[in-house]
């Protein structure tokens, strides 16, 4: 295979560029596979059936899309045999924060009673809190703010699910979709594709958040977009000094990969705007507001575990420590953990007896604190099994709770 791609790049050709869950394969776009089969799902041909397409209204756009009354719940796909879902494409007449939260999608692989997917519509297609954005990253676009795309690849072995359930007290008029696939075999070592949503409104100081909770099983994490709604009592001081850790395969206290901050994790610096690149992005950023939403995706930076897994992200903000302090004095819940004082970088809590912020004594500078913001996020992995022991998708009305309202 190696021999071919590069034979291939030598000569020119127009490679096909599939991502897997192992990893990356390149395929000469003229290359015919062998007993691989496309089909299509809508309510066209609901069930991806050869020769069933379009036999409504003769043919004529006789049932493009479905009405999902509040408590609803409708199927997308539900197919037999061994595939692999290449792509989901869907729309709705109602894409307001409190709609996209209370949808819900859901897919099940291999007749699992339990889904792997289970997740807030709005936010499993890549942007948190509700929000909307024209983007494109590698696993998920929007082009003009009005439509979700997703192309992860979700392979299968004998039975593939996907549904949607209106768990809002509203009627939705219309919700457009394809689910396209192809038919195919698979090797009996395959991973099937999972996502986990999480939020907590109000978290304990000095708790991580967990993006994903520890889960057992050979896999690939490949990666989250997190959503921040901050506390107005730490005003528009800096959120994102929380570090991304990563527990691999038996790992105790502490982890094996951690990085050095939340806008480094997402690429980059000294603060965060609103970019959009295929594997790192921030799409919204609103210090008046107080929201952030942001992901990471690690396609050419794989992580791969063994036995099990559990990815966090502190929460840990910053400011000038008379910022700081005048925070604590208006009530804020924060405590100081470093002072970049240069050139020292003061460590507080490795100290036996450090200052308390309001001593004469406490050193002036960048004061890193420990502070607690409603955090959301959505984690992307495949996984050795097609369901796993990670809890149940939170209530509608916890999923909706202080949502921004609808620019």
């Amino acid at each position: 295979m190696l021999k071919t791609i590069k034979k291939g790049l030598k000569s020119g050709y127009l490679l096909l560029i599939l991502l897997f869950p192992g990893g990356i394969f390149a395929q000469e776009l003229y290359d015919m596979p062998e007993d691989t089969h496309t089909r299509w799902a809508s309510f066209e041909n609901s069930n991806a059936e050869k020769g069933e397409g379009g036999k409504e209204n003769q043919g004529a756009k006789g049932h493009p899309f479905n009405r999902i009354n509040a408590g609803e719940t409708i199927t997308l796909l539900d197919v037999q045999g061994s595939g692999t879902v290449r792509r989901i494409w869907l729309t709705f007449s109602d894409r307001s924060p409190e709609m996209l939260r209370s949808l819900k999608i859901e897919m099940f692989w291999d007749g699992s009673e339990k889904p792997a997917v289970l997740v807030p519509i709005g936010d499993f297609f890549g942007v948190g809190l509700g929000k909307r954005k024209p983007f494109e990253s590698v696993f998920f676009s929007d082009p003009e703010g009005r439509s979700f795309n997703c192309i992860i690849p979700m392979p299968f072995k004998s039975a593939a699910k996907i549904t949607v359930t209106n768990e809002s007290d509203k009627d939705l008029n219309a919700l457009f979709y394809d689910v396209n696939l192809v038919q195919t075999a698979h090797r009996d070592d395959l991973l099937y594709f999972h996502a986990f949503w999480n939020r907590n409104i109000s978290p304990e100081l000095k708790t991580d958040f967990e993006l994903i909770p520890k889960i057992s099983g050979k896999g690939r994490y490949l990666g989250a977009n997190i959503g921040i709604l901050t506390d107005s009592l730490y005003e528009d001081t800096w959120f994102g000094e929380g570090e991304v850790k990563v527990y691999l395969d038996g790992d105790g206290k502490n982890p094996t990969l951690v990085g050095s901050g939340t806008e480094d994790y997402i690429g980059t610096a000294y603060g965060q705007q609103t970019f959009s690149n295929q594997y790192q992005g921030s799409l919204v950023a609103d210090t008046e507001e107080g929201s952030y939403a942001f992901y990471r995706y690690h396609v050419p930076d794989p992580v791969y575990f063994y036995k099990d897994i559990k990815v966090t992200i502190q929460q840990i903000g910053g400011a000038p420590r008379d910022i700081v302090r005048k925070l604590a004095k208006n009530g804020a819940e924060l405590i100081p953990i470093t002072v970049d004082q240069p050139p020292k970088f003061i460590k507080l809590l490795e100290q036996e007896n450090p200052p308390q912020l309001n001593d004469e004594d406490f050193p002036d500078g960048w004061t890193n604190f420990y502070r607690s913001d409603d955090i959301s996020a959505t984690a992307y992995f495949y996984l050795n099994k097609p369901s796993s022991d990670l809890p149940a998708l939170q209530s509608v009305e916890k999923r909706t709770a202080g949502l921004p309202v609808k620019k």
